[in-house]
């Protein structure tokens, strides 16, 4: 590993060099096989002209307002809209084990609250701050719904926090977002609702968090004493943003100490982590490691905690260090085949991350699921750019053969193993992200295809449904609160090259639900440990008093490999990010073409 000792604003640059270098040849990548891709021509991958842009733009507004719209006429203030029927969703009253529902509707406006920060990101500032004091007048978090702790602090809380920061940033970065005798109610709102969540942290001897709570009473009686990987270890960001705003370490403690619990149960020999856990016990009860379902968002959190809350802001080298061995023992276990662009070709080489047993690191069984789609998103945010777009083509590739990802897909029986797909936002994150590090026009045209495959398929009646069935094409009356809070937000900022947060991307991040939070100095400060000297509003805010895409210019190590800190050698600037051979294997893995020939 690289430990250059740069400035964050230098790091950015050269590394945003170097990946605009690997972006403007990763076009030629699908290209060399145009049997496979039904006729579009090199010059279509190569360019992609500016009306199109505008034009795709304008199409993920409409996408998110057909949505938006349709849940305020016929939904809210129920969490969620039923696209087919055009009636409004809450939790399923009737069979509380009904789990599927009722670990994330709860009678809380679930979609108006997790589609605040879109609005402003829109420009919309007017039904901004009327949705916001919509959300402070209607919502009520003291409510007899049992919820799981995972989803609603991703998906409310939040949000929550993020439109507080947005609409009280001084710089004002979306315009006046501040309604009318605004009195930090977001905050006492989010406030409130982690400590309804704290409570899980309670009777627990590792320190692991319940699943699930009561808002009004607390742990349920029958409460399981199992949690999953992602589910108690997905809460530093939200949690620690929380403490640091309120001057209160309650809640960033519960949430570290439960991270760190998780980390200490790692195998002894592979340092792979399982995905179902026994909060009492601190055993494994689920030994399946990968990049999926229940797993995904811990390594995210990982490396985003120390982006926002913990390496750069709170100081907490031990996050980086946590993130490196877990990143090692993921490429060392996990990654299955020929490395990317290298070894001899044959159906068994193909590069993919596989799931596996976390004591041995032999495979587990032969599906990856959707939510992996992700990684190659994690892996541009640690610079490993080569991988990710490897990554991103697996994903991409079932996405052309079908239309849509499934649920599951059997790269064995190249096969779904679950058909149905929610509108998951994941491919379309990882577009983003590879667009944002590469300007490869190739990946506008990736978002544009997902765009339209999602008008085709997916528009209901009032909004859009999940697929029921991505063969065919059936859908199912449910549109859950993420299509809104990020699968259209990630589609639109993919087009919207003039929004602020492109503008100024290297002063955000994204939570696991999309929702942006300014990096900011100000949350390396413990205030229960280091009284505020009253500064400016502006260096309150951020620590300085300089514009905001000014980067702080304390020195710190890297996490990149020597040759990204050292730029990428000739011999690659020039060659394909995926040569002939890769994507053979990959259309094979996925039966989207054969290996003959």
């Amino acid at each position: 590993m690289c430990s250059l000792p740069w400035t964050l604003d230098r790091l950015l640059l050269v590394t945003m060099s170097v990946w605009t270098l690997v972006g403007q040849i990763v076009v030629f990548f699908i290209m060399q096989h145009p049997k496979n891709n039904e006729g579009l021509s090199r010059i279509q991958f190569q360019t992609f002209p500016e009306s199109r842009r505008l034009e795709m733009k304008e199409a993920a507004r409409r996408m998110f307002y057909t949505g938006y719209d349709n849940y305020m006429k016929y939904a809210f203030p129920k969490d969620e809209l039923d696209p087919l029927h055009c009636i409004g969703r809450g939790p399923d009253v009737e069979d509380p084990s009904n789990i599927n529902i009722n670990d994330i509707l709860g009678n809380y406006s679930l979609t108006l609250v997790d589609s605040l920060d879109m609005l402003a990101i829109l420009g919309n500032s007017s039904e901004f701050r009327r949705a916001v004091q919509l959300v402070v007048d209607r919502v009520s978090f003291d409510v007899n719904s049992t919820v799981q702790v995972f989803e609603v602090n991703i998906r409310l809380l939040g949000a929550l926090l993020s439109a507080h920061l947005l609409l009280t940033d001084p710089l004002k970065p979306f315009g006046d977002l501040e309604p009318n005798g605004y009195d930090d109610d977001l905050l006492y709102m989010a406030h409130d609702l982690a400590g309804r969540l704290l409570p899980a942290f309670e009777n627990t001897t590792t320190g692991i968090p319940h699943p699930r709570v009561n808002l009004r009473y607390g742990i349920p009686a029958d409460t399981a004493n199992e949690t999953c990987l992602a589910g108690a270890g997905t809460l530093l960001l939200e949690f620690g943003l929380l403490s640091r705003l309120l001057g209160d370490p309650v809640f960033e403690d519960s949430a570290r100490r439960a991270a760190i619990a998780l980390w200490k149960r790692r195998d002894k020999d592979t340092g792979l982590l399982g995905n179902v856990i026994n909060i009492q016990t601190g055993q494994w009860s689920g030994k399946l490691s990968g990049l999926g379902a229940g797993m995904d968002s811990f390594y995210e959190y990982l490396l985003k905690a120390i982006f926002t809350t913990a390496f750069i802001l709170f100081g907490f080298e031990e996050d980086l260090q946590m993130f490196n061995q877990a990143y090692q023992g993921i490429s060392q276990h996990m990654k299955k085949g020929a490395a990317c662009q290298s070894g001899p070709w044959s159906p068994d080489s193909v590069p993919l991350y596989v799931n596996v047993d976390m004591s041995s690191g032999i495979t587990y069984n032969s599906w990856i699921d959707s939510l992996s789609a992700s990684f190659p998103a994690l892996q541009v945010l640690k610079g490993d750019v080569a991988e990710a777009v490897c990554s991103h083509a697996l994903h991409y590739t079932i996405w052309r053969r079908y239309g849509a990802l499934p649920e599951r897909f059997n790269w064995k029986m190249k096969t779904p193993d679950i058909h149905f797909y929610p509108l998951r936002p994941e491919l379309v994150e990882s577009t983003y992200l590879l667009y944002r590090a590469t300007r490869n026009p190739f990946y506008l045209h990736v978002g544009s295809e997902i765009l339209a495959s999602l008008e085709k398929h997916a528009k209901a009646r009032c909004g859009y449904a999940t697929l029921h069935n991505v063969i065919d094409k059936t859908q199912e009356d449910r549109m859950e609160s993420f299509f809104l809070s990020e699968t259209c937000k990630y589609l639109y900022l993919l087009f919207d090259k003039e929004n602020y947060l492109n503008q100024h991307e290297s002063d955000f991040v994204f939570t696991t639900e999309g929702h942006p939070i300014r990096v900011a100095k100000r949350w390396r400060v413990k205030r229960w440990e280091d009284v505020d000297q009253r500064p400016t509003p502006l260096k309150r805010f951020y620590g300085h008093t300089k514009r905001a895409s000014h980067h702080s210019r304390e020195r710190w190590t890297t996490n990149a490999t020597a040759s990204e800190c050292l730029g990428l050698p000739l011999s690659r600037r020039f060659s394909l990010p995926l040569d002939g051979r890769s994507l053979k294997q990959i259309e094979a893995l996925v039966g989207l073409a054969d290996t003959s020939g």
